[in-house]
């Protein structure tokens, strides 16, 4: 039988089957949020649909290839808008399984951080939504475009639709990476400042490895993540502040 799912203190000791039944309850859980929320998408997939066709240009329509590909193509992209519905839901949970390994203090530190991740995911995903899909699609279904009959085939789209939102939402966790890194002592933000020319390279890289990704939205991404990369730096020297001396009696 799992394991009820309660708050556990910093200093509760649980044995191992306890962990192990607390976080079969939680993946349960999530499965049930999931297949919940995969039940809703499919529902009103034809919103959805619309919502994932509108940066192609106008008048064109993805393309069908098979007898069930229509099907599938449907069902991944309801997937996709499960997950990213679920996604605080998900942090919720690792968030509650991790936090009795936490100190007070820390637990201080981990809070703001993990409420800022969903939301760095949701702005990630709103940029390349508006900002980066637009790009890609008029750059790629431009180019060449009379020497080619251009079509778009659903299942390719899609995939290539939801991974790049997914990626880009990712990449934007950048400033909590960051921040966990310094609060854990991995880094400083000296060391930061001092290797910034390693992380813009790593950045481009990164960048550059999207889905699809041609040189035009290449930098549509690279600078936002950059960005978010010199906010993080002063982020983490905010954060890394030394504590007060204590004061002799």
């Amino acid at each position: 039988m799992a394991r009820k799912i309660a708050p556990v203190a910093h200093g509760d000791q649980l044995s191992m089957t306890d962990h192990l039944d607390e976080l079969r309850g939680r993946l349960v859980s999530l499965l049930i949020v999931f297949a919940v929320a995969l039940g809703l998408a499919f529902w009103q997939n034809n919103r959805i649909l619309d919502i994932v066709n509108a940066p192609l240009p106008k008048g064109l329509v993805p393309a069908t290839f098979g007898v069930a590909e229509a099907f599938t193509a449907t069902l991944i992209v309801s997937i996709y808008a499960a997950v990213i519905a679920i996604l605080p839901f998900i942090i919720y949970h690792v968030y509650a399984f991790s936090i009795p390994a936490l100190s007070p203090s820390e637990r201080r530190v981990a809070l703001p951080l993990l409420l800022l991740a969903p939301l760095l995911f949701v702005a990630g995903v709103v940029f390349g939504y508006y900002a980066v899909l637009p790009a890609a699609m008029h750059f790629l279904l431009s180019f060449n475009a009379d020497q080619f009959n251009i079509q778009v085939r659903a299942r390719e789209y899609y995939s290539f639709f939801g991974l790049t939102l997914v990626s880009i939402g990712v990449l934007f966790q950048i400033p909590v990476a960051v921040l966990i890194g310094v609060r854990l002592k991995l880094f400083t933000p000296a060391q930061l400042s001092a290797n910034r020319r390693y992380a813009v390279l790593v950045i481009a890289v990164v960048a550059m490895l999207l889905p699809g990704t041609d040189p035009v939205t290449m930098m549509i991404i690279f600078l936002p993540l950059l960005a978010l990369y010199e906010g993080s730096i002063v982020l983490a020297r905010l954060v890394d502040r030394p504590p007060d001396e204590p004061t002799e009696p």
